[in-house]
């Protein structure tokens, strides 16, 4: 039986994540995409996994580099997430943007509750994406409350 893809999609949507930007450099150029498909692969060795559109422009960069940067968003920058989320002028996402450069090159942005830098060590093509395996060179981590995503709308964890 196949699957809809608005089934899959409406599913997929009831799932609370967090909010990632994931940059990437080639020479002096920066690009960045928001990715909610971000997860940890392994502690030991430190892995974690993105996936990136085919089709999106941050993925050469990252092919080009062999690195990346996930930064992971706090509560408050939505604005981040949407301009990184929207193809109108992504040329210009780290205009007028707070941002070093990390110990690999990559981006790591202002005020985000942490970051990882990573060495690509895996790329997986399956259907519209590729799967990246990094291995994760650097933390930086604050106790910022993060940015969650859930059936399309930003929010935030309330404790009981």
């Amino acid at each position: 039986m196949a699957v809809s893809n608005e089934a899959f999609r409406k599913l997929l949507g009831s799932w609370a994540t967090g909010v990632t930007v994931v940059t990437a450099r080639d020479g002096e150029r920066v690009h960045g995409m928001t990715v909610s498909a971000f997860t940890e692969v392994s502690l030991e060795p430190p892995l974690v996994l993105v996936c990136a559109e085919r089709e999106a422009n941050t993925r050469p960069f990252i092919d080009a580099g062999g690195v990346f940067a996930v930064n992971v968003l706090a509560e408050g920058q939505e604005a981040i997430s949407d301009k990184f989320a929207s193809k109108k002028d992504e040329w210009t996402r780290f205009d007028s943007l707070d941002f070093e450069l990390g110990g690999n090159g990559a981006p790591i942005l202002s005020g985000v509750v942490g970051s990882l830098e990573c060495r690509v060590v895996a790329a997986h093509e399956h259907g519209d994406h590729i799967v990246y395996v990094g291995h994760v060179e650097a933390v930086q981590y604050s106790e910022r409350p993060p940015l969650l995503y859930y059936a399309g709308t930003y929010g935030r964890f309330d404790a009981i």
